[in-house]
């Protein structure tokens, strides 16, 4: 009874190790990470509102991705000048697909004495973009609001102090 009461104890300490030793398992795995090229924004050709008049009336003009430009209110587009939308350049991984943000509020131009804000930011494409080969154009038009009898003059973002007049145009992966 002895020698049996050792045997069970020494089946049960055999099999407790036994049983531990079929309870772990263990295996490995690989890492991996890829790295993206990143996405790239570049400015082109600044926005360009072309000659315009005012008058007595305030107004406003449109400057659509095309180029075109719409005038209201006491706005009048005249002949020369080269309106331009902006137009940038974004560039990353080919055929990859990209969000655009436009700013979310107006900028202003100024003679150097006077202002005019632009804002309605609209864009092509919109709301995104796509990488063709790894490149994309972005186009941005925007609103010009002309102020009753608004001071002849060259209005731009270089003569205001702080650097008000230019905008942010923001793009990311999707």
């Amino acid at each position: 009874m002895k020698h049996m009461k050792k045997f069970l104890a020494l089946t049960v300490v055999v099999l407790a190790f036994a049983l531990s030793s079929f309870a772990q398992s263990s295996a490995t795995a690989n890492v991996t990470a890829v790295i993206y090229t990143p996405i790239a924004i570049t400015n082109t050709v600044d926005m360009d509102f072309g000659i315009l008049a005012g008058s007595a009336t305030s107004g406003t003009c449109v400057l659509g991705t095309d180029n075109s430009r719409t005038p209201s209110g006491g706005v009048t587009l005249l002949a020369g000048g080269s309106p331009a939308a902006a137009s940038f350049t974004v560039t990353g991984i080919a055929d990859a697909v990209y969000t655009i943000t436009l700013p979310a509020g107006a900028t202003q131009v100024s003679n150097g004495t006077q202002t005019m804000d632009v804002d309605t930011w609209v864009s092509n494409p919109t709301p995104t973009g796509t990488l063709t080969g790894g490149t994309s154009t972005l186009l941005v038009g925007a609103t010009l609001h002309v102020a009753v009898s608004q001071a002849a003059g060259t209005y731009t973002a270089t003569t205001l102090p702080g650097g008000s007049g230019e905008f942010t145009v923001t793009v990311n992966y999707q």
